[in-house]
């Protein structure tokens, strides 16, 4: 029997759901998890139907859903579980959770669909007389036979069957109800492979002597990986003939696919695995399958130096978990890499392997909820995408791998404020499923929980085909200023690298964790220096704008000619960024081919893909960039690496700050030496005897986990250690002095009771988009009691009044900023 109401979850910073009446017309299509139009104050909101319920809440005017927006419901039960968790774990509204899961409601132009299941076909008779059915449902069912077990949803009307009756097919299994996208038409582009990627490695048949272009197109192919058909001609300067000809002859395949609008025509930062395990990943993927054999969830951590094959373990994993009939999803931390994965997923199961969907923030509207509906309808078994990726609506998931698990990028910066590796565990843990992480430097947190035995770490300690490591050495500043009497951001170390670079007629790539032409702005008469209006912070130079600018809120001021503090006109430039390195540089190497690459550089994505092809191609000889470039890109000629400024975020108020410092060192060394060429690495550092320098140098992660837990025990802090970082903010400083004093008063008594409570405090960017921040710190070895501390200060804030949305409260907190 349907019910007469339901709960629905709005799209709103309030921590409650909304009573809805259920009109008649919609009783049989309103589920648990079906979207829905509904009147909220003034306006309409598409909200999402937690449960239907008996009772309406007394003495409250109810109100009328709308209509219903999805047929099918838009999330599955394990979804609306996952949902529950996260707003009960990061104290967020589920209104809001369900609207970062959720798929952008566009007028996408649909068709709903009656599609026959295998249970309808083989139906008799007397299974038929058993479940009591309406002769126009024996209609409709004779129907779909005959129209191939497919047809639109409005024949049903023409042929009598009430949606009812309809519903009532759809629960026994005799039919399903698909929504059918069937939007714009998208362009598309040829991808050709090279066919014999999965040869049988027994297989001792010596392999065929190939002609010379022949040769050159297999070369590229296996070199890159699949390759669309226009940038392979690029590459191999032959004409199309040649590849229509190695079709012919079944040397190649070739595919359609869409063009995302994340592809990077170059495919720089490509390795394509190599098809054949050494022994660390046949080892690793051993233990990956005695998982599956158990059956039930667990987690496993595969730490491996950069360069060490992870990709080609987690292939073989997901193409073990297709076989067992199940679904898995790839999550990677960046947007350029979801097509490179989904790409090498097709290589592998098939040029018309068509159940790979990709899942990011680049694709449009339509095209995201073309892809979710994809997922959701079952037509695709295999996710690839970024942190939202994991609300991916797959049933029967098997496995969930997170590449480069340690990455800031997988923590949302905005309410909900989850962690994608985190809510991964625990939606594997709901399905029953493995999660695999993999990483070449671990957060500590997931390394101390494989060292404990939480998770089964999995180890890959050498590059594939065994490749050296680049060497690694340490330019002391101190040193280097005493002999040169310069305060060049170019050591004299660096500088003589740069040189054999050109002479040898390699590259090199230079790092510098600031962009701008200069940090801040000082007058030497009085020592201000020139500050964002709606921020704490000094604003950041950059020359070829003229202009100051806030890297926090983007405002921007013309260059002072007098300290705006004192009038002085003796106004200092302090500091270099990546602006003022380029240009030194190109003073200092005048014949070199030089580029910068940062976001001020890169503001679109063409532009980013043009610089780092150029590089990739040769065309240039230095690099200069930001972080961007420490990860993920594989440049087979680049023999130098330096850091500019290596202990930079070390002064950073912030317990992961050398955590930080020994990742990015330790990504930037893999960055050299990736091809058959030798690499070298040089750190400039003021403080090179910090262990977090120390151990980068030597690579030895074991080391620095050793060290960092000392401190991090010591002082209280994860993995021994829950953390909740609560900021309360207004653009009225009195008002949020006031509920700060208020919020200390609800903690004050729970202080030292298992909790530990640091504030408030001015948080260490006091002012932010004109915002006055102030933080409290609790610390509490129970993540229970955190959690339940946390969830009793949301009801004071009702109770005192607090705006909810002047409190912020980061559980896990990446950055204490």
């Amino acid at each position: 029997m349907s019910l007469p109401f339901c709960n629905v979850a709005l799209p709103i910073p309030l921590r409650t759901t909304f009573t809805y009446a259920i009109p008649d017309s919609l009783r049989d299509s309103v589920q648990p998890g079906t979207r829905v139009l509904v009147p909220f104050r003034n306006k309409s909101l598409v909200g999402v139907v937690v449960e239907c319920v008996q009772h309406a809440p007394p003495a409250t005017k109810i109100r009328e859903i709308t209509k219903t927006i999805d047929f099918l419901p838009a999330l599955t039960p394990k979804l609306l579980e996952l949902a529950h968790w996260i707003a009960g774990y990061y104290l967020a509204p589920v209104g809001e959770v369900f609207r970062t899961m959720l798929p952008p409601v566009t007028e996408l132009r649909t068709q709903r669909q009656i599609v026959l299941t295998e249970s309808g076909r083989s139906g008799d008779e007397k299974e038929a007389a058993s479940l009591s059915l309406h002769p126009h449902q024996h209609s409709l069912l004779s129907y779909l036979c005959e129209k191939g077990g497919v047809i639109p949803l409005t024949s049903a009307a023409k042929l009598g069957v009430e949606s009812a009756e309809l519903q009532r097919l759809r629960r026994v299994g005799l039919i399903e109800i698909r929504e059918s996208m069937l939007g714009r038409k998208t362009k598309t582009q040829r991808v050709i492979a090279w066919k014999d990627v999965h040869a049988n490695p027994e297989d001792s048949a010596p392999p065929p002597i190939l002609d010379e272009k022949t040769e050159r197109v297999r070369s590229a192919l296996q070199a890159r990986g699949p390759l669309p058909q226009a940038q392979l001609l690029r590459i191999i300067q032959l004409s199309r003939n040649v590849i229509e000809r190695m079709l012919r002859e079944g040397l190649l395949e070739s595919w359609e696919e869409r063009i995302d609008p994340a592809e990077d025509p170059f495919d720089v930062g490509y390795v394509p695995p190599a098809h054949e395990l050494n022994s660390e990943q046949e080892n690793a993927l051993k233990l990956v399958r005695a998982r599956f054999e158990l059956g039930e969830f667990g987690v496993l951590l595969m730490h491996g130096v950069t360069g060490s094959g992870k990709t080609e373990v987690y292939m073989r994993a997901v193409q073990d978990t297709l076989a067992r009939g199940k679904t898995a999803i790839i999550l990677v931390p960046e947007i350029a890499l979801t097509l490179w994965i989904g790409r090498q997923c097709r290589a592998w199961f098939g040029a018309r392997f068509e159940g790979v969907a990709v899942l990011h923030s680049a694709l449009s509207d339509v095209e995201r909820a073309r892809e979710w509906w994809r997922v959701r309808n079952g037509e695709a078994r295999v996710v690839v995408g970024t942190r939202s990726a994991i609300f991916a609506p797959l049933e029967n998931l098997g496995l969930i791998i997170v590449d480069e698990e340690q990455e800031s990028s997988y923590k949302q910066e905005e309410t909900p404020r989850y962690h994608g590796r985190d809510v991964a565990i625990v939606r594997a843990k709901m399905e029953n499923a493995a999660a695999l992480l993999g990483s070449a430097t671990p957060s500590l947190e997931t390394y101390h929980h494989a060292r404990t035995g939480k998770y089964e770490l999995l180890t890959l300690a050498s590059r594939v085909e065994k490749r050296a490591m680049a060497s690694v050495e340490i330019v002391d500043l101190r040193e280097d200023f005493s002999k040169t009497h310069q305060t060049s951001p170019i050591s004299a170390a660096l500088h003589a690298g740069i040189q054999e670079c050109l002479a040898q007629k390699t590259q090199a790539l230079v790092l510098i964790n600031r962009r701008g032409y200069s940090w801040s702005v000082l007058c030497r008469n009085c020592g201000a220096s020139v500050q964002c209006e709606n921020c704490s912070i000094s604003m950041t130079h950059h020359k070829q704008r003229n202009r100051l600018e806030c890297h926090y809120c983007g405002s921007l001021k013309p260059i002072p000619k007098q300290c705006p503090k004192c009038q002085s006109k003796y106004v200092y430039f302090f500091g270099e960024g990546s602006e003022h390195l380029e240009e030194r540089l190109r003073k200092e190497f005048p014949s070199a081919r030089i580029a910068r690459l940062d976001r001020d550089t890169a503001r679109t994505k063409r532009q980013f893909q043009e610089t780092l092809g150029a590089f990739a191609g040769g065309a240039l000889d230095i690099l200069v960039g930001t972080q961007m470039l420490a990860k993920g890109h594989d440049f087979q000629r680049v023999t130098l690496v330096g850091v500019i400024s290596a202990d930079s975020s070390l002064s950073l108020p912030d317990f992961r700050a050398a955590e930080r410092t020994f990742q990015l060192l330790t990504q930037v060394a893999g960055r050299a030496g990736r091809g058959e060429l030798p690499g070298r690495v040089l750190i400039q550092t003021y403080y090179p005897e910090h262990y977090a320098i120390q151990d980068a140098v030597k690579q030895d992660y074991s080391a620095f986990y050793e060290r960092e837990t000392q401190f991090r025990r010591a002082m209280a802090y994860p993995p021994f250690t829950s953390l909740a970082n609560v900021i309360v903010r207004d653009t009225n400083l009195e008002k949020a002095i006031r509920w700060s004093r208020q919020l200390s008063e609800y903690f004050s008594p729970h202080d030292g009771k298992g909790l530990r409570i640091l504030g408030p405090a001015a948080a260490p960017l006091a002012k932010l988009k004109r915002e006055h921040r102030f933080q409290f710190l609790l610390k509490s070895p129970k993540r229970s009691l955190l959690a339940k501390i946390l969830g009793g200060a949301m009801t004071y804030l009702d109770l005192k009044e607090i705006p909810e949305t002047a409190v912020l409260v980061d559980m896990d907190p990446l950055s204490l900023m």
